[in-house]
């Protein structure tokens, strides 16, 4: 088998071949999506400000995309979480004039070394500028481009460092890794990551947005309300289900043996998660 860091770069190889596509959510608001997490921009005479900055071979891309949404150069990337598909290319945006702003865990995660287990990936420590410079909580507010941008918290869901990031005015609202739109998610329980969080920051999603929001996930096409509601049904049913076996006594084999998804992942297993996967992420955290 191929070493951790042969896949790592593999990945970041395959990843940066992937076209990358803008979209606009609203007036100065854009998606950039393919390679890696969906990132989002918002531009104007104050600077630009990203979220997430996918892997380092893109960063090229990513910038002159930026460069073509006119306004004034990259002043802010926001992280997400810590994976390295939405934080690989902070370096680069720090070098291009970003000031890096993340939840504390995400720049102690990039600090040090980090395994994800369930994948059989390991990290050493990000450079130092790829770190944040700026931390918080619980929240803290930006004020730009004729917009406010909450940047909030959720308790452990995908991780132990992720936030959302709500664009006020605009009514767009970036959920991170928390939300896989359409798949199965996945979750990193090597840094904190379960399946009652991912049901509680999908429920904090559904408790932000109305009708107009337009929600942007870490993975899969933008969707609304109606659609994050669905996900949030499947998350749910999935988890009673395992948790009903669980309970029973059924050891983590023969609650996949059991195929607790078999009705569901005609649906939701078009990802890199099939229903085994899940059902294997979901039994461990319960």
């Amino acid at each position: 088998m191929a070493s951790s860091a042969d896949r790592i770069a593999q990945m970041k190889a395959q990843m940066s071949a992937i076209p990358l596509v803008s979209t606009k959510l609203r007036d100065n608001i854009y998606l950039l999506s393919g390679p890696g997490g969906n990132m989002v921009v918002l531009s104007g005479s104050d600077g630009k400000v990203l979220v997430d900055s996918s892997f380092a071979p893109v960063a090229p891309k990513i910038k002159q995309a930026m460069d073509g949404f006119g306004g004034a150069p990259l002043k802010v990337l926001i992280n997400t979480h810590w994976h390295f598909d939405h934080t690989d290319g902070n370096e680069a945006m720090h070098q291009a004039g970003a000031v890096i702003i993340a939840h504390e865990n995400t720049r102690k995660r990039l600090s040090t070394a980090q395994d994800v287990a369930a994948l059989g990936l390991h990290f050493d420590p990000s450079p130092a500028a790829a770190w944040p410079q700026q931390t918080f909580t619980e929240g803290t507010k930006l004020y730009l481009n004729g917009e406010q941008l909450t940047l909030a918290y959720f308790p452990p869901a995908h991780t132990d460092s992720d936030i959302y990031v709500r664009y006020e005015n605009g009514n767009v609202l970036h959920m991170g890794d928390v939300w896989f739109s359409g798949t199965y998610p996945f979750f990193d329980s090597s840094t904190g990551g379960n399946i009652d969080g991912m049901i509680a920051g999908a429920a904090r999603g559904l408790g932000i947005a109305d009708a107009d929001t337009k929600i942007v996930p870490g993975h899969g096409p933008v969707g609304d309300k109606a659609v994050l509601a669905k996900h949030h049904e499947m998350l749910v049913t999935v988890r009673d289900r395992v948790h009903a076996l669980k309970v029973a006594g059924k050891s983590k084999d023969e609650v996949i043996a059991a195929k607790p998804t078999a009705d569901l992942d005609s649906t939701w297993a078009k990802g890199m998660v099939n229903g085994d996967f899940f059902v294997t992420l979901v039994y461990t955290t319960l």
